[in-house]
């Protein structure tokens, strides 16, 4: 069975980074306060009283204005029931629609959002209101668009204030809009590609779509759909901003054959159940797991029909893999909160957080490639188990194999395989010394100091100039993987093998007597009494 390097360097026709799903909020930044409302009415709008009246007027015209849109652009309504899949419901009614622009059809909700609620006071003859911020259920309305440069999309808007708004689009989709008015043909793979006749111009257009384009897109139907706030209400600053709720960042690779794709997925789950843990969390992810991250640290192998998804979870993020539409691997980071990142909502951060699910989806395929790219000559073995002299005449220890402390390096190495930044001698230290079952007062900073050494004399690591963190070399990554996998998978067992049968696998307890057996005959046949005697 082909490795998993093998499999994604020669068994794979087409690569695609993209985004893919982007969920956005729109909220009016000075409608959020029970005073921006009492301001809106009385002092924008002219009112005697800030009375949810008012807001309630509002809503009715609304309503009346998308009525009478539908009506005039003869678009169908369609009041969505509880438990109703909007998108089956999108997807039947968007192949009726043949238009290259145009809104497909309205629906219809009760759905709870946050509002203004308002109190009563009266003090005399004078009658005020206090507003307050609620979840309540008002109307909302979506709006289905085909968009000539998006493709398709929705906005909705609910009818009370403060107006919030939500927006979806898909990157994927913007990109097939650009090759098809370029000219260049493709294949589509659901919301994905197949093939295009291009790829590197495919990637060069996925990488342009950014918060310019987004932006263009919601500012052409804010002008075009009814709206809750009208042109002089916008003109004075009631404007909606957008921010990102949620984006999905994928990268998409299509085998050249479904075979192919299920057994990266078998390779994946035998050697890498441990990716979930807080450590290679971490590093995946770019950012420090402390003992009060809130997340949960695990690996799920999810099974969808005969298809497994694995997925890793940062905080209100997470990266999952799937075997999309039996042909491709979807490596997929979604950041549900960008402050998961310490980077703020709004559109300007775009451009970071598509380079970092870029970069988060990258590292996961890297610690998965590197987990079997590790094969050593003899000679690269003996080179690190036994005394070496470097060119330029230091004494590089031998790492012997076996020795417990050699090898909780190693495997302290192998957590650290896709970090960027590199380790410190105090991170690599924590985990040798759990490795060992040792208290820290038994494992020093000298002895890592030591170590460390070791390792950079024999070319393992390398130090970062002008800091004191340390990187993985790629021969370094070969060894650790190599001696971990060699210790763990053959040498535990096999000692296990020899110090008792029933531990083992029946196949090597039956090997081990056998060859017992062969050596006993040779002892007999050779007239030799068995050592030790």
């Amino acid at each position: 069975m082909p490795t998993i390097p093998e499999l994604l360097r020669d068994h794979v026709s087409l690569d695609t980074q993209c985004v893919d799903r982007v969920y956005l909020n729109g909220y009016v930044p000075t409608l959020q306060t029970s005073g921006a409302i009492v301001y809106f009415l009385e002092k924008h709008r002219r009112a005697l009283i800030a009375s949810p009246a008012l807001l309630g007027n509002i809503s009715h015209d609304f309503a009346a204005a998308v009525e009478a849109f539908a009506k005039t652009n003869h678009i169908p309504v369609v009041h969505f029931e509880k438990g109703q899949r909007k998108d089956d419901i999108a997807a039947r009614l968007r192949r009726k629609f043949t238009a290259s622009d145009g809104v497909v059809f309205i629906g219809v909700a009760q759905e709870q959002v946050q509002g203004f609620k308002a109190r009563r006071e009266t003090k005399g003859r004078m009658v005020r209101f206090q507003f307050s911020r609620q979840w309540v259920f008002v109307k909302v309305y979506y709006f289905y668009i085909q968009d000539a440069e998006f493709g398709p999309g929705f906005i909705k808007i609910a009818t009370y204030a403060p107006y919030p708004v939500k927006v979806c689009l898909n990157g994927h989709e913007w990109a097939k809009q650009q090759l098809r008015r370029a000219g260049l043909a493709f294949e589509s793979l659901d919301n994905g590609f197949l093939s295009c006749v291009n790829p590197a111009r495919l990637q060069e257009l996925c990488e342009q779509l950014g918060p310019e384009q987004v932006q263009a897109f919601f500012d052409k139907w804010v002008a075009r759909l009814p709206w809750p706030l009208t042109p002089a209400d916008r003109a004075a600053g009631y404007r909606h901003r957008l921010s990102i709720w949620q984006m999905e960042v994928s990268r998409t690779q299509i085998f050249t054959r479904p075979l192919y794709g299920r057994a990266f997925f078998e390779q994946i789950i035998r050697e890498n159940l441990d990716l979930g843990r807080p450590d290679r969390v971490q590093l995946i992810f770019g950012r420090r797991v402390y003992r009060n991250t809130p997340s949960r640290f695990c690996t799920r192998v999810v099974q969808s029909g005969v298809q497994p998804n694995v997925h890793l979870t940062y905080k209100h993020s997470g990266v999952k893999q799937y075997f999309k539409e039996n042909r491709a691997l979807r490596t997929e980071t979604t950041i549900n909160n960008p402050l998961d990142f310490k980077v703020r909502k709004d559109l300007s951060s775009w451009t970071y957080l598509r380079k970092l699910g870029t970069l988060i989806n990258d590292r996961l395929l890297e610690s998965e490639r590197v987990s079997q790219d590790c094969l050593l000559s003899a000679d690269s073995f003996a080179r690190v188990s036994e005394p070496t002299t470097t060119e330029a005449g230091q004494r590089a220890p031998g790492l012997r194999f076996g020795q417990p402390r050699t090898m909780a390096l190693f495997a302290s190495l192998s957590r650290f395989s896709p970090a960027l930044h590199g380790f410190r001698n105090a991170e690599l230290r924590q985990i040798t010394q759990t490795l060992l079952n040792l208290q820290p007062e038994a494992y020093t900073a000298s002895q890592m100091s030591y170590d460390l050494r070791r390792l950079r004399l024999k070319g393992l690591i390398a130090r970062v100039e002008g800091s004191h963190r340390y990187i993985l070399t790629t021969y370094g990554r070969r060894v650790a993987y190599f001696m971990t996998k060699l210790h763990n998978r053959i040498f535990d067992v096999a000692s296990g093998a020899l110090e008792t049968a029933t531990s083992v696998p029946a196949p090597l307890t039956i090997a081990f007597k056998r060859l017992d057996a062969v050596v006993d005959k040779l002892v007999a046949d050779a007239t030799l009494s068995p050592a030790g005697i």
